[in-house]
């Protein structure tokens, strides 16, 4: 049966779905969602590319930073727990640069966290580190010292829409010879997420709220014994992503390389993102002992770690004009047009203050 078909049918047995549970269905459902399907989503078979798929290098930079990490925690057993690994290719990345800090690596452990088992199959094909371990839930882990990463991760969580009338209002999905949308009284977390974040949605708003963020993080926060937590991703504070001009949320679909707003079309074979609020993991993630360390663009991330120099570094003498367009491009995408975009948030546990590499402001 096909997913489309089997979302149709859970509706007519226990009525509309909320948004939320529609969208986890859509990309997560076993063997037919999105994400567990085992079609390639990333690079040009699939829809869309991910900074490592442009370039080694990006891995490069992010094994610098966690070589400092290591450092800063006492150059003892590290562990890095990926999120979400995709296709296995910055884990690689940073493994290949870490492995020539013989200290480093031999008190290195990285954990992937992977609930689909064909993505987990796909991954394993492209690692041959011993060093790799995988897990299907962040629940099986010990406490570790250590690095909780991930890479455009938190905008795949399934979300709530809702829509501000005069009380809030929450979006279900329903069918009639097509998928419609109904309003119910939002539940209560979903004012309560609002009003903790101070946020006041005007009439007519419409947004998403990521109740599997503030959860997310907390798991983590409560996992990681000492270090820190690096999130990549597409996103905001709250007073960007509730600007007056974002009325109509931030959900974003991509099929084959192509973007619609449509997240009826394409059952299972398209992504479904929406931007992550940063200000939402820094107040749950505070709550639960992670304090700010700092949060920018991921183009002035990369620069601060010696991406320009280590692109020059990288290059084969053999056709300068290729490569001259090579570093352009690489310098417009992951610089920036998605450094701009994407965004960088660093969160510490029992470490000192101080401003890591990537951090650092630029001269």
């Amino acid at each position: 049966m096909h997913l489309r078909d089997l979302i149709i049918q859970k509706i007519r047995q226990e009525g509309p779905l909320s948004f939320h549970d529609f969208m986890d269905m859509c990309l997560y459902y076993p063997g037919l969602g999105y994400y567990t399907s085992g079609v390639e989503k990333q690079g040009q078979e699939g829809d869309y590319y991910t900074s490592p798929l442009l370039s080694p290098v990006f891995g490069k930079m992010i094994a610098q930073q966690l070589e400092e990490m290591w450092s800063l925690s006492g150059e003892k057993e590290f562990t890095v727990v990926e999120f979400g690994a995709g296709n296995g290719t910055l884990c690689r990345d940073i493994l290949n640069n870490l492995k020539k800090k013989k200290k480093l690596y031999s008190q290195l452990s990285y954990c992937i966290v992977e609930k689909s088992t064909g993505l987990s199959k796909k991954e394993s094909l492209c690692l041959a580190h011993k060093n790799v371990i995988w897990h299907d839930s962040a629940r099986t882990l010990p406490a570790i010292t250590g690095c909780v990463l991930s890479n455009e991760l938190v905008d795949n969580f399934p979300v709530y829409r809702v829509i501000m009338q005069d009380e809030l209002m929450e979006v279900f999905v329903d069918y009639n010879k097509e998928f419609v949308e109904l309003l119910k009284p939002a539940r209560q977390a979903l004012t309560d997420y609002l009003a903790e974040l101070k946020i006041h949605l005007p009439k007519g708003y419409r947004t998403e709220i990521n109740l599997d963020a503030t959860r997310w993080i907390r798991e983590i926060a409560l996992m990681l014994k000492k270090g820190y937590v690096l999130t990549i991703d597409y996103g905001y504070p709250s007073d960007e992503l509730y600007a007056g001009y974002r009325n109509r949320g931030t959900l974003v679909c991509y099929h084959k390389h192509r973007i619609n707003f449509d997240p009826y079309l394409n059952i299972g074979e398209q992504d479904i993102t929406t931007h992550v609020n940063f200000s939402a993991l820094c107040l749950w993630g505070f709550k639960y002992g992670l304090e700010y360390c700092g949060f920018r663009d991921q183009g002035h991330f990369l620069q601060a770690l010696g991406f320009r120099e280590s692109i020059q570094k990288a290059k084969a003498p053999a056709n300068h004009y290729l490569n001259y367009l090579k570093e352009e491009f690489l310098e417009e995408t992951l610089l920036m047009d998605m450094g701009h975009r994407l965004k960088v948030l660093i969160q510490q546990k029992e470490m000192p203050k101080y401003e890591l590499m990537g951090l650092k402001r630029l001269t």
